[in-house]
């Protein structure tokens, strides 16, 4: 979802069982992360379809598990890759200002008319300080990308992050002001982001890597299935505290090293297996902004319309059609047609927005 800036090198590493990638040309996009964000946005979706299925289903709530524990960290961390050239300079306020804020606002208020009426609560407040379902990302990522300049000058930002993130957990009394909770636990990811550079992708891009992550998911699926009916999966969404959590305090240092150790090493399992080469679904992952906040009104309203009342849903075929159409609907919405219909809300124009910055005397 986030912005890709272009560099060079971040995607000249070879895969040692396919052939040398093509160098970049100055300002191309980088196809691996055009690929990675829109399988991940995929999955997002994906999730959210699975949600109505869970409780007739203990192999639907462990995908849903398994995939949660990765699919927004995957997000984040090339979220804060793609922020490391951010320095608060005019030029990128103004684009984080029309590219993040003001989608954040326009969605908001969209989003809460909208579950007015799925919800059943037409008195619903309009409210920019408590983010309504998908939008605590951009809200997130707003105050994330802020605070980038700060995070350069930190000797040793990740754990720093760590420590800040697991003293959210033990706080009950931070509230729900821009969902500040999920903010400071998710920060850590943001960080790792800020601070990784191309060769530590091309670690996790080799045959090598590839072959070992085919274990590791078939483990932590089993781990996910055998942990249904006996863990707490709260811990994933990352926007409760330890208390509200039903455990005590000093349980949620403990459960944030644990979460963050699994979800970075799912992460790197699910980033082995992006393709670096261009692909159908390459042009697709430069618009997944659109595929996140749009989505969300076609899982509202297919609750309110009763697309989960067949039966037949909730067998295997089901949950298969289910997924299917899921990921159909995702991509239609990252597409070209939707993106000119919609780029007025998610990619308004900064200049329609801001003044033209006065030119230097020559």
């Amino acid at each position: 979802m986030a912005t890709a800036d272009g560099r060079r090198g971040a995607d000249r590493g070879t895969e040692r069982s396919g052939a040398e990638a093509a160098p970049r040309r100055p300002g191309q996009r980088d196809a691996f992360f055009d690929n990675a964000k829109y399988l991940a946005i995929v999955l997002v979706a994906v999730g959210h379809a699975w949600e109505p299925l869970r409780s007739d289903s203990r192999t639907v709530t462990a995908l849903y598990t398994l995939v949660y524990a990765f699919h927004m960290p995957a997000f984040i961390v090339i979220a804060g890759y793609y922020s490391r050239t951010f320095d608060g300079s005019p030029g990128r306020i103004r684009r984080l200002v029309t590219g993040v804020a003001l989608p954040y606002v326009i969605f908001e208020t969209a989003y809460t008319f909208f579950t007015r009426w799925t919800d059943g609560v037409p008195d619903r407040p309009i409210t920019l300080l408590e983010p309504l379902y998908l939008t605590w990302f951009l809200a997130s990522l707003f105050v994330w990308r802020l605070t980038t300049p700060v995070w350069k000058l930190v000797r040793w930002p990740v754990p720093v992050a760590l420590a800040v993130a697991m003293l959210a957990t033990m706080s009950p009394s931070l509230g729900e002001d821009l969902d500040v909770q999920r903010m400071l636990q998710f920060l850590p990811f943001f960080v790792l982001g800020l601070s990784l550079r191309p060769e530590h992708f091309r670690v996790v891009r080799t045959r090598r890597a590839r072959l070992l992550a085919v274990p590791v998911f078939a483990a932590a699926l089993a781990g996910a299935y055998w942990a249904v009916p006996r863990v707490n999966t709260g811990w994933l969404y990352h926007r409760d505290s330890a208390q509200e959590l039903g455990f005590p305090a000093w349980y949620g240092p403990v459960a944030t090293l644990v979460v963050f150790a699994c979800s970075l090493l799912l992460v790197a399992c699910f980033l082995s297996w992006v393709p670096g080469r261009r692909t159908w679904f390459t042009s697709l992952g430069a618009a997944t902004l659109y595929g996140y906040l749009l989505h969300g009104f076609v899982a509202q309203v297919s609750k309110y319309w009763g697309w989960y009342d067949p039966e037949w849903l909730y067998e295997p075929l089901g949950a298969v059609v289910v997924t299917v159409v899921a990921a159909v609907v995702v991509t239609v919405l990252c597409s070209a047609p939707v993106r000119r219909v919609f780029r007025w809300a998610v990619e308004p124009r900064p200049d329609r927005a801001f003044r033209s910055a006065s030119r230097p005397a020559d």
